[in-house]
């Protein structure tokens, strides 16, 4: 498209509002507000979707990074080495906790000779103090965090019911994984249950148990070597961390809490991405729907077209008039579309609660008419109070990406339908009419 002069901007605006303002009042009234319709709620539907998945991931990821991973995991080679580890990571200003800890595979055994496998970590009873996000994310729903006491240990909810054990029973763990001077198996390694979290991941919830560090270097081997989670200010920062406590420490392997959960993060990457990708065919049908549209809106208007050529206007200009009102639709579609989204977004529980008095309405109007005996065992769907618990994450750049996104499209598609113009032969279209 040729270079249009500043001076000819005020004509094509003003006769590309006058095309909207007859289309408005005449047949082609649809083929401006469905395709705008479609836009608004392809950026509502686009705009709540990833903030409610970016909450439930979200929930997960600062589960694993607080409890599990920490954002970086040191492990010693020797005693020594941790020493030197220690002096070094308290000195680093941006290190806001570090903290020792022992780690085995081990099968515990529960009430009526249940069996679970779990995850068995000693660490030090002061860390549900001193590390923050660790004492945030490990939501003590039963007993309490007591990790003085030799012999106690605190179980995952999942985990803990499907041993049927309760706070205050008793749990042995039967095989643990070790050195060569652990017993795998033993019946004598039993421990009491004083409390019983649950977090924002399943999989913590279901593997995790916790048992204070002095039992952890008994039961784990003499020779067996604490490894040290190590929690920083800003987790982005991870690599430069690294870099600076390993160049002098080379006996101390360092691991990110991105290569530790490589595979998983990985995972919700693409399930991320494939939901955009689906959300996103929305504006692709809406761009389809706006080109018929729009090519049809240009031959109805050739007469309209030549004469406007024939007074000395450009291709290019003409063809910027329609381009103009393709970028109306997608505007008047993507800004309500974008408020309506971030509205509803940071106002998620209510929508949810308001979705679950909806759905309990309907399903007891209808037992009501059709299966009255059946109305005492009507419920709401706890589902919606789960989903209504959880915040939704709302990411700026998603937001602005999406809008651009729903602009693009119908701008696009306006600008393939007016190629059209470009092929008009004025003295042919002016003779005929």
């Amino acid at each position: 498209m040729k270079r249009i002069k500043a001076s000819s901007l005020r004509w094509v605006l003003y006769v590309s509002q006058r095309f909207s303002r007859i289309d408005q009042r005449s047949r082609f009234a649809m083929t401006s507000v469905l395709p705008s319709v479609g836009i608004g709620f392809g950026v509502m539907a686009l705009i709540i979707i990833l903030s409610v998945m970016n909450g439930f991931q979200l929930e997960s990821i600062e589960s694993i990074l607080e409890i599990s991973s920490y954002h970086i995991r040191a492990v010693p080679g020797t005693y020594e080495s941790s020493e030197v580890l220690l002096s070094k990571s308290l000195k680093e200003p941006m290190v806001t906790s570090i903290n020792p800890f022992y780690e085995a595979q081990g099968l515990l055994v529960g009430r009526n000779g249940r069996q679970s496998a779990a995850l068995i970590r000693a660490i030090d009873h002061r860390q549900m103090y001193d590390d923050e996000g660790f004492a945030k994310q490990l939501q003590i729903y039963s007993g309490s965090f007591d990790l003085y006491t030799p012999r106690s240990i605190v179980l995952g909810s999942t985990l803990a019911r499907n041993l049927g054990l309760r706070v205050g029973d008793s749990v042995n763990i039967l095989a643990l994984s070790g050195g060569a001077d652990v017993d795998l198996f033993s019946e004598n390694r039993i421990f009491t249950v004083t409390a019983l979290f649950s977090c924002g991941y399943g999989d913590i919830n279901a593997a995790f148990a916790f048992i204070p560090i002095e039992d952890g270097k008994e039961l784990f081997g003499k020779n067996s070597v604490p490894s040290y989670g190590i929690k920083i200010s800003n987790k982005d920062h991870d690599e430069r961390i690294m870099q600076k406590l390993s160049a002098s420490l080379d006996s101390v392997h360092f691991e990110s809490w991105r290569s530790f959960n490589r595979s998983f993060f990985g995972a919700l990457r693409v399930e991320k991405n494939i939901l955009m990708m689906l959300a996103l065919l929305i504006f692709v049908v809406v761009a389809v729907n706006i080109f018929n549209g729009m090519r049809r809106m240009v031959y109805e208007r050739r007469e309209e077209i030549c004469v406007l050529s024939a007074l000395g206007s450009s291709s290019s200009s003409i063809q910027l008039i329609f381009i103009l009102q393709g970028l109306i639709i997608g505007l008047s579609g993507a800004v309500p579309g974008l408020l309506l989204g971030l509205f509803m977004s940071v106002n998620i529980d209510s929508v949810f609660i308001l979705i679950s008095k909806i759905s309990y309405f309907f399903q007891y109007m209808s037992a009501s008419l059709f299966n009255p005996e059946s109305l005492s065992y009507i419920i709401r769907n706890s589902t919606y109070t789960f989903y209504a618990g959880i915040p939704a994450r709302v990411y700026g750049n998603e937001v602005v990406f999406i809008t651009l996104f729903g602009l693009l499209s119908s701008v696009s598609a306006a600008w393939l339908a007016s190629t059209k113009v470009l092929t008009f032969k004025i003295a042919e279209v002016l003779r005929d009419e």
